[in-house]
């Protein structure tokens, strides 16, 4: 009887995959401004988050192929019919030979997963009043605050102003053309009631001529 090849291969494939992915939102806490004196006013806040996920997936040793033995099944041997020919006895003749191999797909692949978007929240208080009140404070501490630093601006001037005068009277100032002169350079002293000690180079007078005439003058200048 002529070999008959048969392959008996049953596969049972289970497999099972779950992936979980989330998204999480973290809000910050509202923009605060502080503008001094315990003032403190929170606007309408944004949030935007941009997110991107992927995923790969794959079975390792990743195998696309492999190969299936084919075993030998001959069962030409072993008994003899009536007329006295050989046939099979139902056992088979080479267990366990492989007479070729079958390339046969694994059926494993490749997973990828991309995920682009993004979440946005949009926070806006409710008390409108109070928003507006918190605003017309700042503004009114912002008003304080310019006018305490020109305040300060007017009090510095005017104490530069009365020291430099002060120290001009007395003959005092800085080196011209100095780094520190240009404190005093735009000060001006005017009606001054005290004089500086200064002197004055008195010229000579030409000599008298002796003679009556002279002699007259100088008696009558001696008198």
């Amino acid at each position: 009887m002529g070999g008959v090849s048969a392959t008996a291969n049953p596969v049972a494939n289970s497999s099972g995959s779950v992936t979980n992915q989330a998204i999480q939102v973290l809000q910050g806490p509202y923009i605060t401004n502080t503008y001094g004196g315990g003032i403190q006013c929170q606007g309408p806040t944004l949030n935007f988050t941009p997110y991107v996920t992927g995923s790969v997936s794959a079975a390792k040793l990743y195998e696309p192929y492999y190969n299936d033995p084919v075993y030998d099944v001959t069962d030409n041997f072993g008994a003899f019919d009536e007329n006295g020919n050989s046939i099979g006895d139902g056992i088979l003749d080479n267990p366990g030979d492989v007479v070729f191999f079958k390339r046969t797909r694994t059926g494993q692949k490749d997973n990828y997963n991309l995920s682009l978007g993004f979440s946005a929240t949009w926070s806006r208080p409710l008390d409108r009043k109070l928003q507006d009140q918190c605003k017309e404070a700042a503004a009114t501490q912002i008003s304080l605050q310019q006018q305490i630093t020109a305040n300060k601006r007017l009090d510095f001037e005017l104490a530069r102003l009365k020291n430099c005068g002060s120290l001009m009277k007395e003959g005092i100032m800085f080196t011209p053309g100095t780094e520190m002169a240009k404190i005093c350079a735009d000060v001006t002293v005017m009606n001054k009631t005290a004089i500086a000690p200064h002197r004055h180079s008195i010229p000579k007078l030409p000599p008298i001529s002796s003679g009556p005439a002279a002699t007259g003058v100088s008696q009558q200048q001696t008198k």
